[in-house]
C-alpha cells in the first residue's frame, strides 16, 4: 500500500488543450533503454526541446549519468530557449513521461497532481525508480504536493474531452497485467472517484504491432474537441493493420457526444511499415501528437504520409500551429512523441522550486 492514499472527489480531468503550466519529458540516457542508441534518439529530444521551448515552459529530468555541460551546449547551438527550460537531477529507469507522470485534475476548482502507481505497463520492465519521480519533484517544490493513488494507471491509456468524458481502451484498462482481474463497472467507479469521469466511450478493437502497452488510447484516437475525433486509419487492405482498424473506425462512428450527435471524425493517414534491425514491425502513429498551449507537436517517420497528417491536424486544430518532429527513433522503443512528454496543467507548477543551476550557462 503506498501512503497518502485518497480518494478525490468533485474532481475534473482537464482536456489537454486546457492551459498548461508546462511539459514535462525526461531525458534519454544511458542506463535506460536508449543506451545503444543514445545519440541518435538525442536529436529528436532536442529537436522537441528547441522547438517548443519557444512557445512554453518545459520541465526536464535528468539522469545524473547526463553530461549537464554538454547538453546545454548542444540546446543552445540548437537555438533553444535556455529561459523556458528547467531542469531537475533524478534517477529514472527510463523516459516515458506520459506514462510515469502525474495526471493533473482540478479538484473543485484547485489543481491538484495525482501519482498513480506506474508497473512498467504491466510488470514488462523496470519502473521501481520511475514510480518515485513524481513525489521526488514534490518534495523539491517544484511541483504541488502530490496525492498518492493505489492504482496501476498510465496517462497513455487516458483521452479526456474536459467534460467528464473519457476515450480508453478495454484492451489497456482491463488487463489483469495493472491492477488484476477487473470490471468495466470497477474501473468505471475508481476514474470516477479519482478524475471525475462520468461517461467511459470504451473502444474494442484497435492497436499496433510493436506497441508494449496494450493498445494506449493515445496511438489511436484522440478528442479533437469535445464534438470531435481525430483517429489513426488505415488504407491498406493488405496490412495486418486494416481489420482491427477499421473495426475502430466503425466504433468511433457509434459513439455519441454529450448532446447524443455523432461525433466529427478525422482520418490520420496510414504510414508505410517501419520495421526495426531485427525484422519485427515499430508502431508507427500519427495519433501520437502532443497538445500543448499554442503548438501541436506531431509524430513524422519520414514518410510521404507525413505532411497529409500535418494537414489533417492542423484542420482539427485550426487555432494551434502544428509542427512535426523526427519520431523515427523514438519507435525504436516503441513508443512516439505524446509517450515521452506529460503536460502540467495551469496552476501545477512552481517555477521558484529548486531547480538545477549551471556554472558558466547562458541563462
Amino acid at each position: 500500500m503506498r501512503p497518502n492514499k485518497r480518494m478525490i472527489n468533485n474532481t475534473v480531468l482537464p482536456a489537454e488543450w486546457q492551459q498548461q503550466d508546462a511539459i514535462l519529458i525526461t531525458w534519454p540516457h544511458s542506463f535506460s533503454a536508449w543506451a545503444t542508441n543514445l545519440a541518435t534518439v538525442e536529436l529528436s529530444y532536442i529537436d522537441l526541446t528547441t522547438t517548443l521551448s519557444h512557445y512554453q515552459d518545459m520541465i526536464i529530468q535528468l539522469h545524473p549519468s547526463v553530461d549537464l555541460d554538454q547538453l546545454l551546449i548542444k540546446l543552445t547551438k540548437s537555438a533553444a530557449n535556455l529561459s523556458k527550460c528547467h531542469f531537475v537531477l533524478l534517477s529514472s529507469n527510463d523516459t516515458w513521461a506520459r506514462d510515469h507522470g502525474p495526471i493533473g485534475v482540478v479538484d473543485q476548482g484547485t489543481p491538484t497532481l495525482l501519482d498513480f502507481t506506474f508497473n512498467g505497463w504491466g510488470n514488462k520492465f523496470a519502473a521501481d525508480l520511475d514510480n518515485q519521480l513524481n513525489q521526488q519533484m514534490a518534495n523539491l517544490g517544484i511541483v504541488v504536493p502530490t496525492t498518492a493513488i493505489d492504482w496501476v494507471l498510465e496517462g497513455g491509456s487516458l483521452e479526456s474531452d474536459g467534460q467528464g468524458t473519457l476515450l480508453t481502451t478495454s484492451a489497456c484498462l482491463l488487463n489483469s497485467n495493472r491492477n488484476g482481474k477487473v470490471t468495466k463497472a470497477q474501473v468505471q467507479q475508481r476514474l470516477a472517484a479519482c478524475l471525475g469521469i462520468n461517461r467511459i466511450l470504451w473502444l474494442e478493437s484497435g492497436a499496433l504491432e510493436g506497441d508494449d502497452t496494450d493498445a494506449h488510447i493515445d496511438t489511436l484516437a484522440r478528442f479533437a474537441s469535445v464534438s470531435s475525433l481525430i483517429y489513426q486509419g488505415c488504407s491498406d487492405p493488405l496490412d495486418s493493420h486494416y481489420p482491427g482498424l477499421n473495426r475502430m473506425k466503425a466504433e468511433l462512428a457509434a459513439f455519441r457526444t454529450l448532446e447524443g450527435l455523432p461525433y466529427e471524425l478525422i482520418e490520420l493517414p496510414w504510414p508505410s511499415a517501419k520495421f526495426a534491425a531485427d525484422g519485427h514491425r515499430l508502431p508507427a502513429s500519427y495519433a501520437n501528437f502532443l497538445i500543448t498551449n499554442k503548438l501541436i507537436l506531431v509524430p513524422t517517420y519520414e514518410d510521404p504520409m507525413d505532411i497529409l497528417a500535418l494537414e489533417q491536424i492542423q484542420r482539427a486544430f485550426p487555432n494551434h500551429f502544428v509542427s512535426g518532429i523526427n519520431a523515427l527513433p523514438l519507435i525504436e522503443e516503441h513508443g512516439s512523441l505524446h509517450c515521452i512528454t506529460m503536460q502540467l496543467p495551469q496552476g501545477t507548477v512552481n517555477f521558484a522550486g529548486r531547480f538545477e543551476t549551471f556554472q558558466g550557462a547562458m541563462r
